[in-house]
């Protein structure tokens, strides 16, 4: 039998790796790197809280290497009255898209929000990013017209 890779739980010992993809996903979207200490900070929200929200996915190579990701917690719609999971993160190092591994992220995703109990998973990407555009429209979503804006909250 061969090896396959697969999607997976995240592990405390991922996160240093978690952390360096996430560098690399800032980076692509030409955003502001990850806060420092960005693997501890994601070990307290994921492993040492006793009710933690977020969760983090991997996508793990045969040989153990971890070369993308995906994070989601549940969020709440006014609009509708209902949780449904949002995706914060979905990222697959350089070198390992195409092969298949995104689908095994959003096939976990959604196996995230169906154990939720929740009935739909959104997201968001760059309208420059054509490529992630096609792989969400391959796997079935439906995209819309928005645009998210972030307000800093000062002390």
């Amino acid at each position: 039998m061969t090896a396959v890779a697969r999607a997976r739980r995240a592990r405390r010992a991922d996160l240093p790796r978690v952390a360096e993809l996430a560098a690399q996903h800032a980076e692509y979207e030409k955003a502001a790197p990850p806060v420092p200490g960005l693997a501890d900070r994601l070990a307290v929200l994921l492993f040492d809280d006793p009710a933690p929200r977020l969760r983090c996915l991997v996508a793990e190579l045969p040989g153990g290497e971890v070369v993308g990701y995906a994070t989601c917690s549940p969020v709440i719609s006014t609009w509708d009255a209902r949780e449904y999971l949002h995706m914060d993160c979905l990222f697959l190092a350089p070198g390992h898209r195409g092969l298949g591994l995104g689908a095994l992220l959003m096939d976990a995703v959604t196996e995230e929000a169906r154990g939720l109990g929740l009935p739909e998973v959104q997201w968001q990407t760059p309208a420059w990013n054509e490529g992630a555009i096609r792989f969400y429209d391959r796997v079935g979503a439906r995209g819309t017209e928005k645009r998210r804006y972030s307000l800093r909250v000062g002390p």
